[in-house]
């Protein structure tokens, strides 16, 4: 047995210290540092075999073979699209979210609708519990294998002896191992449960997906070298008194981290959203002022989102700018540009955002919707229901080409719309298309066509 040493972490951002003191340099936390005991051993493998024996060569980069990653197809389209095709195969990936949010739900969903043999390991329920859970989601999957446990070694004594394909813990705050005696959650059982997790991972070409808890800021709760150490970090957002969540891929080795994956949590578990749109622009019988819709992309996939806007005379002297998923100091671009381009007197009034939906949208193309809503809401002008937006405004009032604008249009056209203002600087390589396209160059210009008399 090794020497035991005795170090001090904290528990909020994971910084270590050689001592005790009373605040947290890394995060200026107070009374955050616990002491901890690790015991070093030479053996750290996840089945116990030296891995410090096996020759190591440094090969050229030309002498490298290229290989495509052996995918496991997940039967979940939203869950593919974010990973990129599937489960690579040897892959580790987190997935974090809010409690209740429906982590375990969409795991389980996919455990017991898959075709491969897949390891659910739970540490935080029961096996009826998750038989109860299973049998409202209606799977019917015969290779999908349960253990309760919480102790690594015995997880990967029983992974042996079952040989999944997929193994999902749930959740990586609940597991310990013997090699750190401290408590379960505390910031040396997680870098070292995963670290082992890892290993078993690369070892035997089994993917593990994690699920992780997150603390009040909104962050994986644990050490940040957490989201270094795996292959894809998820975030599962929404509002619990919603119905719809989204599925965001913060870090992916194997894909993008553009995409987005939209479900809608029914008692039956979660439902695939096909086409976005529907829960992204709102159903209404007349035309409202302050609303606009535009044409916006995230990754691969067109959506068609509903941007409100609300002006109205400042009450107390100091105007509010006030933004739902969307960017306020972009916001306050577009907002100085009217102002100084177009001649609207908006330094005086109170401007609300909303992008509905509850969606967050960073493409710049989004930047045409936002203007007209604003207009719209200003004027008391409604903009006709069959119109939408897709183009970039500059600082000199000028309209910006955007990128991929003809997929697009043609969600555009697939969603009903008759008419789309784009930039005239677009370049298309496709001429016809169902939809009336207005090309602008100019802020005035959209005025001129939304707002005439």
């Amino acid at each position: 047995m090794a020497k035991t040493k005795t170090t001090f972490f904290c528990q909020n951002c994971g910084a270590q210290f050689p001592k005790w003191v009373g605040k947290c340099s890394s995060c200026n936390e107070w009374n955050t540092i616990v002491e901890e005991i690790i015991q070093k051993e030479e053996i750290r493998a996840w089945k116990g075999a030296a891995s410090g024996k096996r020759s190591v060569k440094a090969l050229k980069i030309n002498e490298i073979k290229s290989t495509n990653e052996e995918r496991i197809d997940t039967c979940n389209n939203e869950l593919n699209r974010v990973l990129g095709g599937g489960l690579v195969k040897g892959s580790v990936v987190l997935l974090g979210g809010e409690p209740g949010i429906g982590k375990s739900t969409l795991l389980l969903q996919i455990a017991v609708l898959m075709s491969n043999k897949v390891l659910y390991v739970s540490g935080e329920e029961s096996m009826s519990q998750i038989k109860l859970r299973a049998d409202r989601l209606k799977g019917f999957n015969d290779n999908c294998l349960i253990l309760t446990e919480t102790r690594t070694q015995n997880i990967f004594s029983a992974a042996e002896e079952t040989a999944p394909e997929v193994v999902v813990i749930d959740s990586i705050q609940t597991l310990h191992t013997e090699f750190i005696e401290a408590s379960p959650g505390s910031i040396s059982q997680i870098r070292e449960t995963t670290a082992e997790l890892i290993r078993f991972a690369k070892e035997t070409d089994t993917p593990v997906v994690l699920i992780g808890h997150i603390t009040k800021e909104g962050n994986i709760a644990g050490p940040k070298i957490l989201e270094h150490m795996v292959d894809v970090v998820l975030q599962f957002e929404g509002d619990r008194n919603h119905t719809y969540r989204i599925l965001r891929a913060q870090k992916n080795r194997f894909g993008s981290t553009a995409e987005l994956g939209i479900y809608e949590m029914l008692h039956t578990g979660l439902r695939e959203v096909d086409n976005p749109s529907e829960i992204l622009i709102s159903e209404k019988d007349s035309d409202l002022t302050g609303t606009a819709i535009s044409a916006t992309l995230e990754g691969m996939r067109p959506l068609m989102i509903e941007v409100q806007a609300l002006v109205s005379t400042a009450v107390y002297g100091t105007p509010q700018r006030s933004c739902t998923g969307y960017n306020v100091k972009r916001l306050n671009m577009l907002l100085a540009v009217l102002e100084k381009r177009a001649g609207f007197r908006l330094g005086a009034k109170d401007v609300f955002l909303n992008i509905a939906g509850g969606i967050r949208v960073e493409d710049p193309a989004i930047d045409l919707a936002v203007v007209c809503a604003v207009l719209s809401s200003n004027n008391e002008i409604s903009i006709p229901q069959n119109i939408c937006f897709a183009a970039e405004v500059g600082l000199s009032g000028e309209i910006r080409a955007i990128s991929r604008v003809e997929q697009r249009i043609l969600e555009a056209e697939k969603l009903g719309f008759k008419k789309i203002v784009l930039s005239s600087f677009n370049k298309m390589a496709k001429k016809n298309f169902d939809i009336e396209i207005i090309k602008v160059t100019k802020i005035e210009e959209v005025i001129g066509v939304l707002f005439k008399a």
